[in-house]
């Protein structure tokens, strides 16, 4: 049974290109929490990626520091000390750091304000 969801995922995966890739890396671990349009467990997508945008225009800058806060979050280097009050600090996820970049980049690339791929709320 794993085989066949193993074989079925990696058949997925290799057809998908890279933005839809980060699409998907977005959309099964985020959305969980962060839902894109409403805050209700965690901020916002739209939330937090606007708090971000005025700390780092720059997309080199944004995916660093996210990334970067997302693998080892800490509230003394959080952007959002209210929303770590209101909902308590993240948990680190255990992604490489890789994989975060590739998320964090999917996010400043993404108009969550419009239908995009994979929109759920």
């Amino acid at each position: 049974m794993y085989v066949k969801y193993f074989l079925l995922f990696s058949i997925l995966v290799y057809n998908l290109q890279a933005n839809d890739m980060r699409a998907l890396l977005f959309h099964g671990n985020c959305t969980t929490c962060h839902f894109e349009n409403k805050t209700v467990s965690a901020p916002s997508v739209l939330e937090f990626k606007n708090r971000y945008m005025q700390a780092f225009k720059d997309k080199e800058d944004f995916v660093s520091y996210m990334s970067t806060w997302v693998k080892h979050p800490k509230e003394e280097t959080s952007l959002m000390h209210d929303a770590v009050k209101k909902h308590g600090l993240m948990p680190e996820l255990g992604y490489d750091i890789n994989t975060l970049k590739e998320i964090s980049a999917y996010i400043y690339e993404t108009d969550f304000t419009k239908h995009h791929e994979g929109h759920k709320d």
